[in-house]
């Protein structure tokens, strides 16, 4: 770094730092959407990358007929499109949930081997309906750009309106946890689920619809990624193992957790993948989470659980 100037570096930091921005918000709602399925449920989700990028390729398709049939709704059908991939990706997942997931429960190693295999089913369905190439929907005007702070700084108008949206769809999930009937009858299920099903809770109906918001808001993460990328059959697949660390770092179930560890494989990524080449800056990374868990296994914000 002795080739940059104080100034330069500054700018770097700051640049690389709103940069990495982008990259929280794509693991944060990555990271709440499996801290429901792995952290709540205790489900190894190996297709929650393919749920992020069907709700991308919803977007996509989106843009295509917007683009086709109803041009004058170009500035206003991303909005429309973030919501239908939550839709699209939950009906999903609760389809998933019924036919497959419900029949696993409490066997870890056969729900990843299951969904492993269902990610390459939703991949190679991928690659059949839209093909091998990567696609990229266009854009609202609105969301191009950026802004000029100062003289060598700008901060990119996508990046900002992503990490709006990860802010809104985490207030939004947590006032959903902690507020409404359902957010109370989940908590209750982690804490003891036979003592919840004496009590009149349907458990199964709770992690059916745990496993599905779980894979909608996997499916906003898709939503969110094709603003700052291009998305490919693969494109899911690639932010899976960051997905999990941050789960994992953040501590299982921990919502405080994800948002934290989140923020910090993100910047970690974005600053070290400057200053090193691409593989050294996540070697790096890892480095750093797996002497992280090392010291602290139980990640940043633990939760409680009494058994099931």
């Amino acid at each position: 770094m002795g080739e940059y100037t104080s100034e330069e570096l500054q700018s770097i930091f700051i640049m690389q730092g709103f940069s990495g921005l982008s990259l929280f918000s794509v693991l944060l709602l990555m990271g709440l959407g499996l801290a429901l399925i792995f952290g709540q449920m205790g489900v190894i989700n190996m297709a929650h990358g393919e749920f992020m990028a069907l709700g991308a390729y919803t977007v996509y398709f989106c843009s295509h007929l917007t683009e086709t049939y109803a041009p004058t709704f170009g500035p206003y059908y991303f909005v429309a499109a973030i919501g239908l991939a939550f839709v699209v990706c939950a009906a999903l997942g609760a389809l998933v949930e019924w036919l497959m997931i419900r029949h696993l429960y409490h066997r870890p190693l056969d729900t990843l081997l299951a969904t492993w295999g269902l990610s390459l089913i939703l991949q190679q369905s991928y690659r059949s309906i839209f093909g091998a190439r990567e696609v990229t929907p266009t854009l609202p005007e609105w969301l191009m750009g950026s802004y000029n702070v100062k003289e060598g700084l700008d901060i990119p108008i996508n990046g900002m309106f992503v990490l709006g949206l990860s802010i809104v769809v985490t207030i939004a999930l947590i006032t959903f946890m902690y507020r409404s009937a359902f957010g109370l009858r989940l908590r209750a299920t982690v804490q003891n689920r036979k003592m919840s099903a004496a009590v009149g809770i349907n458990t199964g109906k709770v992690d059916r619809l745990a496993f599905a918001l779980g894979c909608g808001i996997a499916g906003i993460a898709g939503a969110a990624f094709t603003t700052i990328g291009s998305t490919g059959p693969d494109s899911g697949s690639r932010y899976i193992v960051d997905a999990f660390l941050v789960v994992v770092s953040g501590g299982t179930a921990s919502l405080l957790g994800c948002l934290a560890s989140a923020f910090g494989i993100a910047q970690a990524q974005s600053i070290l993948e400057f200053f090193l080449e691409g593989t050294k800056g996540k070697v790096a990374t890892l480095l750093v989470i797996v002497i992280a868990l090392m010291i602290r296994p139980q990640g940043l914000f633990p939760s409680k659980v009494r058994g099931n």
